[in-house]
C-alpha cells in the first residue's frame, strides 16, 4: 500500500515537473511561420522548448486565428515571429500590435532576412540600424567549404546568460549596427572580418574601402555589427530578441560540423537565447520593503529631521527550477532619499547570514518635506528593480528641540554677563550716600 501511495505521489511529482513551465512569465508560446517554412526545419528548437514545459501553438503569418490579442488583453505570454520575407500579414500582426505586445509583457524573438518586410522596418524602433535591402553578411575566412554568407561565428564568452565555451554557431543572414541605447543587449556579434555585401565576390571591396573612409556604408563591417541582440523595456522588462537570419535556428545548422570538425554550437546558443527571452535568466524582483528607526520594527508615518532609519528590501531571483528564491548576490545596489532630487545616495548591501536581505542605515537630511525611498536598478540584461516609498519628513515639535545649546554658550554668557553687570551697577546707583551734596547745602556764603 505505501509503496503504491510512493509511486502515486512520484508519479503526480513527475507530472508537476513536466507541465510547470521555466518561464517567470508563463508558458504559452504562439509560433508564427510564413508558409514556405516548415516546423520540421525547427524540430530541435521546437522539441527542446516542449521539454521544458513550454505549450507551443503553431500559427501561419496570413492565418486569422489565434489572434494574439482577445478584447484588448495578450493571448499568449510568448511569440516567436519566424516570417522574415513575408510581406502582407494577418490583419492582427502589425508591428504596431507587436509593439503593443510587448509593452503589455509579451515576449518576442524575431528573424529577419536581407529582403524587404514590414518587420525589416519594424526593427528601426529599436535602435538597430540595418544596411540597404539585399546586403547579407559575408566572410571569406576561416576557409571552409561553405558559401560567403554561411558563416561560423565565435560565441562570447562573457555573456551573463550564454553557456561558457560554447562551440561558434553558423549564421546565415542580415547583419545590423547597434545605436547607443542603454535598453539594447548586445547577445553576438559578426566576425572581425566580415562585411555586409550584395555579391558574393570581392569585386566591390575597393568601394567598401572608400566608403569606411568617409564613415558611411563603412559601418556594415566588423565586430561593430550584431547579428544577435537583445532588447528589453524600460517599464516592464518586456524582453525582445532579434535574429539577422531564421537559419541560426535550424536543425541543418544544429547538425552542421565546424570547419575545425566538431559539432556547431546552435543547439546550445538557441536555447540561450530562449531562455533569456522568455524570462528564465536573468529575472529579479522586489518581495518587499520597509523602513523604520534604529533600534526599532514598525515603520512610522513620518520622520523627523536628523533621524537616524533603516531601510531593508527582501530580492529574490528566478530559478528555472526552483522557482523564486533569495538572492544576495548584487554588490551595487543603491537607495536613494529624494524629494525632488536626490539628498541622499547610499548603498543597500546584503547583510550577512540573511539570505535576499539588503539593508541600509543613514539619517535624516535637516530638511522637512515629502521625502521616497527609491530603489532604481538598471543593469544591462537583467530585469528593472524599481520601488518608491514615499514619507513625510517633519521639524521637531516645540518640545523635541533641546534646551541649551553647547554652540550658544558665548552668548548665554553674554546676556549674563549683562544682567549680572546691570544688576551690579543699579544696586550701587540706587544704594549709594551722597554726602558731599548735603554738605554743600547748609553752608551759609561770608
Amino acid at each position: 500500500m505505501l509503496l503504491s501511495l510512493g509511486s502515486i505521489f512520484f508519479s503526480l511529482f513527475s507530472l508537476f515537473i513536466a507541465v510547470r513551465a521555466r518561464s517567470s512569465t508563463g508558458n504559452s508560446v504562439l509560433v508564427l511561420l510564413q508558409p514556405n517554412l516548415s516546423r520540421d526545419n525547427f524540430t530541435i528548437f521546437f522539441d527542446n522548448l516542449q521539454k521544458r514545459g513550454y505549450d507551443l501553438t503553431f500559427r501561419s503569418s496570413k492565418d486569422d486565428k489565434p489572434r494574439i490579442f482577445e478584447d484588448g488583453i495578450p493571448t499568449f505570454n510568448h511569440i516567436i515571429l519566424f516570417s522574415p520575407d513575408t510581406k502582407s500579414f494577418a490583419q492582427d500582426i502589425t508591428p504596431q500590435s507587436l509593439v503593443d505586445a510587448l509593452n503589455a509583457g509579451t515576449n518576442l524573438i524575431v528573424a529577419l532576412s536581407p529582403k524587404q518586410s514590414p518587420i525589416f522596418a519594424l526593427a528601426s524602433e529599436f535602435s538597430l540600424v540595418l544596411p540597404p535591402p539585399g546586403t547579407p553578411l559575408i566572410s571569406h575566412f576561416p576557409p571552409r567549404d561553405t558559401p560567403p554568407n554561411v558563416i561560423p561565428v565565435t560565441v562570447p564568452s562573457d555573456n551573463a546568460f550564454l553557456k561558457p565555451d560554447t562551440p561558434p554557431v553558423w549564421f546565415s543572414g542580415i547583419p545590423f549596427a547597434l545605436g547607443n541605447n542603454p535598453l539594447l543587449v548586445p547577445i553576438l556579434r559578426a566576425p572581425a572580418e566580415s562585411f555586409a555585401s550584395d555579391a558574393d565576390s570581392d569585386a566591390g571591396a575597393d568601394t567598401i574601402f572608400d566608403a569606411a573612409e568617409r564613415s558611411g556604408e563603412g559601418l556594415w563591417a566588423g565586430s561593430a555589427m550584431g547579428v544577435v541582440t537583445g532588447f528589453q523595456t524600460r517599464d516592464n522588462s518586456a524582453r525582445i530578441t532579434w535574429s539577422g537570419g531564421v537559419e541560426l535556428f535550424t536543425d541543418a545548422y544544429a547538425n552542421k560540423l565546424l570547419p575545425s570538425g566538431e559539432k556547431s554550437g546552435n543547439e546550445q546558443l538557441v536555447r540561450d537565447i530562449a531562455a533569456w527571452t522568455f524570462q528564465e535568466n536573468l529575472v529579479l524582483r522586489i518581495d518587499s520593503t520597509t523602513h523604520h528607526l534604529v533600534n526599532e520594527t514598525v515603520p512610522r508615518e513620518h520622520y523627523t529631521v536628523n533621524d537616524n532609519i533603516v531601510f531593508e528590501a527582501h530580492i529574490s531571483r528566478y530559478h528555472p527550477e526552483r522557482g523564486w528564491t533569495p538572492y544576495s548576490g548584487l554588490s551595487d545596489l543603491q537607495l536613494e532619499f529624494t524629494m525632488l532630487d536626490p539628498h541622499l545616495r547610499t548603498a543597500l548591501r546584503p547583510v550577512s547570514g540573511k539570505l535576499g536581505l539588503y539593508r541600509a542605515a543613514f539619517r535624516v537630511p535637516d530638511r522637512h518635506g515629502v521625502f521616497k525611498f527609491v530603489l532604481d536598478y538598471r543593469r544591462r540584461g537583467w530585469t528593472t528593480l524599481k520601488s518608491a516609498t514615499v514619507v513625510p519628513v517633519v521639524p521637531p515639535r516645540h518640545d523635541g528641540y533641546p534646551r541649551f545649546l553647547s554652540a550658544a554658550w558665548p552668548y548665554y554668557a553674554g546676556a549674563i554677563s549683562t544682567s549680572v553687570g546691570f544688576l551690579v551697577f543699579s544696586t550701587l546707583w540706587l544704594a549709594g550716600d551722597d554726602r558731599e551734596g548735603k554738605k554743600g547745602k547748609n553752608t551759609k556764603i561770608e
